[in-house]
């Protein structure tokens, strides 16, 4: 299989193979990857495993013709990738290993030799010219072994990413790939977040068109679904709304409370809702939907005064890996003395940035009228977020979505007639509340205001400290008249007919113009309010907020220039274009 005109794969099918590294199901086998990149001099990407050592010097051989390989790249040295260095070194004596120190090392290990006299030790920028084609490697420490070196082939623009965007299966299988790959994240790298977001700040400097894993596919389509995906996985955010629970159950009691909950989950608009049987799922897609969707309910019976020993083992595979940023609830049930949910928080101690529900339920051996009630009011909490953002189920006459107003920062939707439109602002303030009146300031250059001296409707969405720097990215350094700020998705409507924002706000008001006050660079707009949601008890995100933890700090570190008076940012230049528009403010 050609990758691009110089570049052929040379992998083969594992269909074998029931466990990955003795652990993980693969139902639909492993390909174990390797490249021939053909120039001037011939450079092999790593072996395979074992098991396939003829099939894959079969397929060299049909790659190589009447050459022979210059180099072996060695990227990563676990033995399903680095089994055949010493086969493939006798078959071709002449050819020189490439690789970091750490690798050779490791070499020595394995194989009783290093091969000190057939090597090329390389590190972080070395690079290496086979002709046309010039390989640059990347250092990738701990993702997911201290040795990991990448390969970028700068000539086609072909990223070699070692166990990096791998995921399970043959390659003879047609399958979705997130899924999968999801899976193999987070069972095998998902401990090394903060390394794979380093090598993601490093790939972002390259121009990348393919990307060669050494399991998996090899990618050459929209590569920037991929890279979003490593993102999100290895900054340990939620991928998608939803709610897991995780259960182990003796008897079935604990398991008919977890279905009950699950339905009510269900009619309270949760969008999506995951159940795992412990005892019975596959671990690792459990722990795979655990980081996947932002809220979890951890459901156990006590057992030796303990937990039962699948829910123990769950919470250990989840701690090992970063488990963070989640909201966390619990059901625990207990014939005499219950304990799980006292064992579980303690467990959960090492994790940060969780936000434990205020409702639990208890289980006195089978459900009762006050347990019951416990799943209802766990059920609504768990829910709060869901309903608000229903049209037909929220409540939308909730005033105290006045009392989020703050110097805080919002972003105020409208639209033109053609298309929805939204900007930031920081100057709201309820004005009276007999009737309730709201004022809001915009700056006449502001296309907003443009369209809300029009149409006299907008929105004011009050952002929550939860809300990313790319919300203002979006929609505070673009004009709406050049651009559409909500052309990536389908976003739900007030009554007034104007998008709000799903996420990243704790509370929307949706305003009808009463008065307009011109104030010569600005507009002032009073504002009567028809319809006022709070979403969700996360704080409002003030100036000050946003200024000290989401605003990019500027690196200024050894810096020489002209310097934004404003953030601090450095332009490196003798002279400062009449033009130039400080890329952080």
């Amino acid at each position: 299989m050609f990758v691009t005109k110089d570049i052929v794969y040379v992998g083969v099918n594992d269909r074998k193979i029931d466990l990955f590294e003795g652990q993980y199901d693969v139902p639909n086998g492993m390909a174990y990857n390797s490249y021939v990149i053909t120039d001037d001099k011939i450079a092999v990407m790593d072996t395979v495993d074992k098991n396939f050592t003829h099939e894959w010097f079969d397929n060299l051989a049909n790659a190589l013709g009447n050459r022979t390989p210059d180099f072996l790249v060695v990227q990563h040295m676990e033995p399903d990738h680095s089994a055949n260095i010493a086969n493939f070194m006798k078959a071709y004596p002449n050819a020189v290993i490439v690789s970091s120190d750490k690798a050779f090392a490791m070499m020595k290990n394995f194989f009783g030799n290093d091969f000190a006299d057939r090597r090329l030790i390389i590190k972080e920028g070395d690079t290496l010219s086979l002709g046309k084609h010039v390989l640059n490697f990347i250092s990738a420490p701990m993702v997911h072994w201290p040795e990991v070196t990448l390969t970028y082939d700068s000539t086609d623009k072909v990223l070699f990413s070692a166990d990096a965007f791998g995921k399970f299966g043959a390659l003879d299988v047609n399958e979705e790939w997130a899924c999968e790959a999801r899976r193999y994240y987070f069972g095998l790298v998902g401990k090394y977040g903060a390394q794979v977001q380093n090598l993601l700040k490093k790939a972002s400097a390259l121009d990348i068109q393919i990307i060669c894993p050494l399991h998996g596919p090899v990618l050459n389509e929209n590569i920037s679904y991929y890279i979003d995906l490593y993102n999100t996985w290895s900054s340990y955010a939620s991928e998608s709304e939803g709610i897991v629970i995780a259960y182990t159950s003796v008897y079935g009691n604990t398991k008919k409370a977890v279905e009950m909950l699950a339905e009510k989950l269900k009619s309270k608009g949760c969008p999506k809702v995951s159940v795992c049987d412990l005892a019975r799922s596959d671990w690792a897609e459990a722990v795979e939907d655990a980081f996947r969707y932002n809220k979890i309910v951890f459901a156990t019976t006590t057992y030796n005064a303990e937990i039962f020993p699948f829910m123990r083992e769950f919470i250990t595979n989840l701690t090992e890996r970063g488990f963070k940023n989640k909201t966390v609830a619990f059901i625990e049930n207990g014939s005499w003395a219950p304990q799980a949910i006292k064992v579980m928080k303690s467990m959960l101690e090492p994790c940060k940035n969780l936000t434990y529900c205020e409702n639990s339920v208890r289980i006195t051996s089978a459900l009762n009228e006050e347990s019951t009630s416990q799943l209802e009011a766990l059920a609504e909490e768990l829910c709060k977020d869901y309903i608000a953002i229903d049209g037909e189920r929220a409540d939308k006459n909730n005033m105290k979505a006045l009392f989020n107003i703050g110097y805080g920062l919002y972003v105020v939707t409208s639209n033109d007639g053609k298309k929805d439109n939204g900007l930031i602002v920081n100057t709201v303030t309820q004005v009276t509340n007999t009737p309730n009146r709201v004022a809001v300031c915009i700056n006449k250059e502001n296309y907003s205001h443009h369209i809300i001296k029009n149409t006299g409707i907008m929105n004011v969405n009050c952002l929550s400290t939860a809300a990313p720097f790319s919300v203002f990215e979006n929609f505070g350094f673009q004009s709406g008249r050049n651009v559409n700020k909500f052309a990536s998705g389908e976003y739900p409507k007030s009554d007034n007919g104007l998008v709000f924002l799903p996420k990243y706000i704790n509370a929307f008001m949706s305003l009808k113009v009463e008065q307009y006050v011109d104030l010569e660079t600005h507009g002032m707009f009073i504002c009567s309010v028809t319809e006022a949601r709070v979403i969700s008890d996360t704080p409002t995100m003030t100036y000050t907020y946003y200024q000290e933890n989401v605003k990019p700090k500027p690196k200024t570190e050894g810096k020489k220039g002209w310097v934004c008076k404003v953030c601090g940012y450095i332009y490196e230049g003798d002279e400062l274009p009449e033009d130039f528009i400080c890329p952080l403010c």
